[in-house]
């Protein structure tokens, strides 16, 4: 929390190079790539006990699956609000049917199709392991969506097409002291959101196997 707390601080009132294209907006970049970066990360760990339970079978790792993906959609979506913002500064409009932005928005339906499935099944046992193998071969869709498909065609997006965004040219050293600790604090803040959420929904399951 203090992580992110300083980030915002420093987003705020520090300086940042004068950069043609995206000029002051390049402050965004202390918020914007962090939430992807937290929205990575309990993707990672989704597939990860995605795989646990398709292994074991265990309701836990179900569960521990489904909440972090029900987080990373949480910050799936902060991340795609942030960067329609520096768009509309950058860009001048929130939506130009950038080939970013298009296929963050393509990954993102693919990530709320898997809550949909899930509502859709009413078994338990099935409902998970359909649910566990969708969620394994979604993530690397969703790596080339975001990451790979956007770099084989012109885009506006900073860092695409020669315009300037976090590289080894454009950040100076008081950027990446803020930039490198915001990556760690967002990733740190969707762990703890995730865990917050595990831990109901098992609390949850014990009381109704009670009832």
């Amino acid at each position: 929390m203090l992580l992110v707390f300083s980030t915002f601080i420093t987003g705020l009132l520090f300086r940042v190079p004068r950069l043609p294209i995206i000029h002051e907006t390049i402050r965004n970049l202390y918020f914007h790539v962090p939430m992807w970066m937290g929205m990575l990360t309990v993707f990672v760990v989704s597939v990860y006990y995605s795989i646990k339970y398709l292994r074991t079978g265990k309701e836990e790792h179900d569960l521990a699956a489904v909440e972090c993906v029900n987080t990373g959609l949480l910050f799936y979506t902060l991340g795609l609000l942030t960067g329609m913002l520096w768009a509309q500064f950058a860009w001048g409009e929130f939506w130009s049917g950038d080939s970013k932005q298009n296929s963050a928005a393509i990954a993102f339906l693919l990530y709320c199709a898997y809550l949909v499935l899930r509502n859709s099944i009413d078994e338990e046992q099935k409902r998970a392991k359909i649910s566990a193998i969708y969620n394994i071969f979604a993530f690397p869709v969703m790596l080339v969506l975001i990451f790979v498909l956007p770099r084989m065609t012109d885009s506006l997006h900073p860092g695409s097409g020669g315009n300037p965004a976090f590289g080894r040219y454009d950040l100076d050293n008081g950027m990446k002291l803020a930039f490198y600790p915001a990556m760690l604090g967002w990733s740190f803040i969707a762990l703890w959101i995730a865990t917050i959420r595990y831990r109901i929904r098992l609390i949850e399951n014990k009381k109704n196997a009670i009832n």
